[in-house]
């Protein structure tokens, strides 16, 4: 009985865990998330602030964040028609998330790369 319980408290972490993974993982959607949130919110500006990243996976990756509500399009209907990309405030709710995987990478680096 005592193993099923530990079990299912597994479960119970490991479910959100992947749900969170599901939506932010892969290589593009978190340098997108960071390139929005340091103020590049045209489409070129953050292609060009992500090296390797292509328009067509860009605009894939923009699409899929907006459905995740993570980042809002904002159309502003001129001549040219011009867009932008916002984070939404569900998406600061990422920040912590994202400097505690910055500070666990730069502690992982030093203790892997460290000459004793």
């Amino acid at each position: 009985m005592a193993k099923n319980k530990m079990f299912c408290d597994c479960l119970e972490t490991v479910k959100p865990v992947r749900d969170t993974l599901e939506v932010i993982n892969g290589k593009w959607k978190l340098p997108i998330i960071i390139s929005v949130g340091v103020g590049n919110e045209r489409f070129t500006d953050i292609q060009e602030s992500i090296v390797g990243l292509t328009p067509k996976v860009l605009a894939k990756e923009l699409k899929d964040l907006e459905q995740h509500q993570l980042i809002k399009r904002i159309i502003v209907e001129d001549y040219p028609v011009k867009i932008s990309y916002k984070l939404t405030d569900y998406a600061d709710t990422l920040t912590p998330i994202i400097y505690a995987l910055k500070d666990w990478g730069v502690n992982h680096r030093k203790k892997i790369f460290a000459t004793d």
